[in-house]
């Protein structure tokens, strides 16, 4: 039996590269950032470790809009509060 190889894709955070279970897929819905866990929402995806670090890196250097190749600026928010939890 052959042995399935698990995909690799680089966080937009931290830039380091990791296999797809570990992190978290990201999609533009009416132009806010959704965090996609199953990864099946349709569109472009951006991946992100799950930190507070990553995100804030990947806030600080634009990179979600560069990813997901977004003119308009996107909405951070219900991204946010999935990473950080409600109380942020």
């Amino acid at each position: 039996m052959a042995e399935t190889s698990n995909p690799v894709r680089t966080c937009v955070g931290c830039r380091k590269k990791a296999p797809v279970n570990d992190l978290l897929r990201v999609v533009v819905v009416s132009g806010e950032l959704v965090p996609d866990a199953r990864r099946v929402l349709p569109g472009r995806g951006a991946s992100l470790h799950p930190t507070a670090e990553c995100l804030s890196a990947a806030e600080r250097r634009r990179a979600f809009q560069r990813a997901l190749r977004s003119s308009a600026p996107v909405e951070v928010g219900p991204l946010r509060e999935h990473v950080l939890g409600p109380s942020s």
